[in-house]
């Protein structure tokens, strides 16, 4: 038996948290973890009480052709990062890595270039967290240093979508 690596473990156990997801386009999954040990989880869905999307069969976002990364304000959902930021006490997340996986709701195939949307980055940078890894396919993933984030601060130059 070949033992999996410290960082395709997370990123199995964040693909397992997606499975709940209840996104007609995209479900995330997404974890928390700190001094390896997982801190909290989270995947896409509307918000507590509310149905979800795969329950009504609308996604408004999809119905109007919005682009991905683009008028997250229409959607019903809450995103995979916020919500395992929303179940984390922040002294748990100060220095931390997000581990996340994306898979098309459709096609079941990994999101092409996944990465946290706008929104997502900024609640990221205030909660401390200071590494993204994303999966890219089943073995390969891209680690991005927070910090760049603050650096390159798109929100200055408009720019939009991933």
């Amino acid at each position: 038996m070949i033992r999996t690596d410290k960082k395709n473990y997370y990123l199995d156990i964040a693909e397992t948290v997606l499975e709940r997801g209840t996104c007609l386009r995209r479900n995330f999954g997404a974890i928390i973890v700190q001094n390896d040990e997982i801190v909290s989880s989270g995947y896409t869905g509307a918000p507590r009480g509310r149905s979800n999307c795969m329950d009504t069969g609308i996604c408004v976002r999809e119905t109007l052709g919005v682009p991905r990364g683009e008028r997250y304000e229409l959607c019903r959902s809450v995103h995979a990062e916020a919500n395992a930021i929303i179940s984390a006490s922040r002294r748990d997340m100060i220095g931390s890595t997000l581990y996340l996986v994306g898979k098309d709701a459709k096609t079941g195939e990994y999101v092409e270039n996944a990465s946290p949307c706008s929104m997502c980055k900024r609640l990221i940078i205030n909660a401390g967290i200071t590494r993204v890894v994303a999966r890219a396919t089943k073995t390969a993933s891209t680690s991005i240093d927070v910090s760049e984030w603050i650096e390159k601060d798109e929100s200055l130059n408009g720019t939009f979508g991933y």
